[in-house]
């Protein structure tokens, strides 16, 4: 099964009939819609449906991956995703790592804030102080304890603390943007071999196998410091223009202490 097959086929899985209109379908065994189903929806053959997803089909115009992203009610980025696996899309072959003098410069002027800037595969590659004072300085830390989903799915950081509900929000968020790098990036080695480490990783594995696509933007976390305690924080991702890159912004969460401790450690 192509990259394109398996798409399609998750995508098709997780669609209600209900919520493409398809209130009086018969009973089934699985949720989601059938192969009939969606090629009547898209207006293509079920014979075709079947080829796209077992990899046997030419690719798909962009009039029919127009279709099967309406058929399938797919995000934007899902749509995107859809387009780059069919090959309408040019992709590079190297995610960017340079950061622009005026990044820098922005992030000199939130010395108030912790900012920290990540690449497309979500490798640290540049921070401020209140960050590291917040999160524990970086400096001499391993490749891996410099990846946001490592860390993440490891448990890498004693500093952070999330509830239940904020860290599937933000893994499943974290893993759909690694969906979408990864197809905008197929030949970068760095995320290759991402894909590869957490494989190993039964929540990655789970949320991977869904083929979710999105842009990660905004998370909820509290960083627990060890002497002024626990600072909940809102962070907000930022995608710089033609860089990829992804400026995090931690911003103290509204009627909390969270501001006076920020400014202690400033």
């Amino acid at each position: 099964m192509s990259d394109l097959g398996a798409a399609l086929r998750a995508w098709r899985d997780r669609t209600d009939p209900a919520t493409v209109g398809l209130t009086n379908a018969s009973p089934r065994r699985v949720v989601g819609l059938r192969r009939s189903e969606l090629a009547t929806l898209a207006g293509i053959s079920p014979e075709y449906v079947a080829r796209l997803e077992q990899g046997r089909a030419a690719t798909p115009s962009v009039q029919v991956c127009a279709s099967l992203a309406r058929a399938l009610r797919l995000s934007d980025d899902e749509e995107a995703h859809l387009m780059h696996l069919a090959g309408f899309a040019a992709a590079p072959d190297r995610i960017p790592w340079v950061i622009p003098s005026s990044l820098h410069r922005v992030i000199d002027h939130l010395g108030d804030t912790p900012v920290a800037v990540y690449n497309a595969a979500w490798r640290l590659l540049h921070w401020n102080r209140l960050f590291a004072a917040v999160f524990g300085d970086p400096v001499g830390a391993t490749a891996d304890d410099l990846n946001a989903l490592i860390v993440q799915f490891e448990s890498r950081n004693p500093r952070v603390r999330q509830t239940e509900i904020e860290r599937a929000y933000f893994e499943q968020s974290l893993v759909a943007d690694l969906r979408a790098t990864s197809a905008r990036y197929p030949n970068d080695p760095e995320v290759a071999a991402l894909i590869s480490r957490m494989a190993g990783n039964d929540r990655f594995c789970r949320l991977w196998a869904l083929r979710a696509v999105a842009n990660h933007e905004s998370a909820h976390k509290t960083a627990v410091h060890p002497e002024v305690g626990a600072i909940p924080l809102d962070a907000n991702v930022l995608t710089t223009q033609n860089t990829d890159l992804r400026v995090v912004v931690l911003t103290p969460r509204a009627d909390t202490t969270a501001r006076e401790k920020l400014n202690r450690l400033g």
